[in-house]
């Protein structure tokens, strides 16, 4: 599901355009002879210069088109590496783990908040929703990030989220941190107070945990999605089964925020997905999580996903005691089962040209590690079948549409410049995008990034 440059800026024109982060005007800079994933879908360019000038892309240029510049520019050659552009998660969490990475209602703090902006941002992630189990601090740390007093991704938020009592989510928040309304009165207050707050989407969790939880009912559901739509806010619902998928996309939730998992999906849910313009998130790496690091330990190994972990989960990961209860678990065949389910039913979805956007869940769980998991959602994706360009597309402009942001997540002229720069060529070898040279944010370098390298 290829799309053009030209119709990425027709629809950002019918899209709301999200504040901007407020930041120190950074020197003109160039950046010249790289490779460019513009971010479409379409194939990459070679010997192209990009001119950032006040946090934006002022020129894009090629050998047919030389850029003027003048010679006070800072500059930099990028033979032999490519400019794509930041990644955008759809679907990514903020302090809910503590060091050994479970769930701790005590770690959303603000500083713990920022310092997991500050690392996606290193990853290359520049732009982040944090989908739930939000307490209401998230909306200042925003709103400083907006006036440019805040550093890190750029933060979008679903406040609280609304779940179900005695349900899902599983985790025991606190009170001011997830919504679990019993009647469709509570429900809606539970909407309007977000609303409020300026939630730039609501969050509902539908899934019956294999028929070990209640679910929500319908008229709470109702209530919800019609209610955010009063308010032109979209509900993204975390779903599993494709029953229950179904039923909330024709009761009008926009977004889908996890996999269909327990069956593959039919043509008359394709069908429906289309007509209704659904955005679906396959967020691969939920179930690939749970044993991914028993199977190759190796992976904890590297510096790029070291670094992105507190010592004390590093230790837990690589202890003979998890991986042992990992591989003995008879959950873990059922998470090995939902993945390749998961897998097939992306590569079906894309192809038949359903709207695909990109999400993780990480920051949720152990071994779901923000930054890191992003970057192996795309290795997922093209495992899956999609082609890495396919894959990077939905990870940047499918994101800008589907979070309202225009065109984010495209590199054109005018844009902000949210760039990665990366070692190789991802357009063929999708793990290059982890070989981080730098990382533009709002056309400001940053000092310290991650790489594979």
């Amino acid at each position: 599901m290829r799309i053009s440059l030209l119709a990425l800026v027709l629809a950002a024109t019918l899209t709301a355009q999200a504040p901007s982060q407020t930041f120190k005007a950074p020197p003109l800079t160039v950046l010249r002879n790289m490779r460019l994933i513009d971010g479409s879908g379409g194939p990459a360019r070679d010997h192209v210069t990009l001119v950032l000038s006040g946090g934006r892309i002022q020129q894009i240029c090629d050998e047919a088109h030389l850029c003027a510049t003048p010679a006070t520019a800072v500059g930099m050659d990028l033979a032999g590496k490519t400019v794509m552009p930041g990644l955008i998660n759809a679907h990514g969490h903020l302090a809910l783990l503590n060091a050994e990475s479970n769930f701790d209602s005590a770690q959303y703090t603000e500083r713990n908040v920022l310092r997991q902006l500050e690392q996606y941002e290193r990853y290359g992630v520049t732009t982040m929703t944090s989908l739930g189990l939000n307490k209401d601090l998230v909306y200042s740390v925003r709103a400083h990030q907006h006036t440019g007093q805040f550093d890190g991704a750029t933060l979008l938020t679903a406040g609280r989220g609304i779940g179900v009592p005695d349900g899902f989510p599983p985790m025991n928040g606190s009170s001011d941190q997830l919504y679990r309304p019993t009647t469709p009165e509570e429900a809606r207050h539970a909407v309007d107070e977000s609303v409020a707050n300026h939630a730039d989407l609501i969050k509902i969790w539908i899934d019956s945990n294999h028929n070990k939880f209640p679910e929500m009912s319908d008229a709470v559901v109702h209530t919800v999605i019609s209610e955010a739509h009063k308010n032109h806010l979209s509900v993204a619902a975390h779903v599993y089964a494709l029953e229950d998928a179904r039923r909330v996309v024709n009761m009008g939730v926009d977004i889908l925020a996890h996999s269909v998992r327990d069956k593959e999906v039919d043509d008359s849910f394709i069908k429906l997905l289309k007509r209704k313009h659904i955005w679906y998130f396959p967020t691969l790496t939920v179930d690939e999580s749970f044993f991914v690091f028993a199977d190759h330990p190796e992976l904890t190994q590297s510096p790029f996903f070291r670094d992105a972990i507190p010592a004390e989960t590093l230790a837990r990961l690589n202890s003979s005691e998890y991986r042992e209860k990992t591989l003995s678990d008879l959950s873990t065949a059922v998470h090995r089962q939902d993945l390749a389910m998961a897998s097939r039913n992306v590569k079906k979805l894309y192809d038949a040209g359903v709207q695909i956007g990109f999400g993780t869940d990480s920051g949720a769980m152990l071994g779901r590690v923000p930054g890191y998991s992003e970057h192996r959602e795309l290795q997922l994706l093209v495992a899956a079948g999609l082609a890495p360009l396919q894959a990077i597309s939905t990870a940047t402009s499918h994101n800008g549409l589907a979070l309202h942001l225009g065109n984010k997540g495209l590199v054109s002229e005018g844009e902000i410049a949210d760039l990665i720069i990366v070692d190789g060529d991802p357009s063929t070898t999708i793990s290059d995008t982890t070989h981080i040279v730098a990382v533009f944010h709002n056309g400001v370098r940053l000092q310290h990034v991650e790489s594979a390298q």
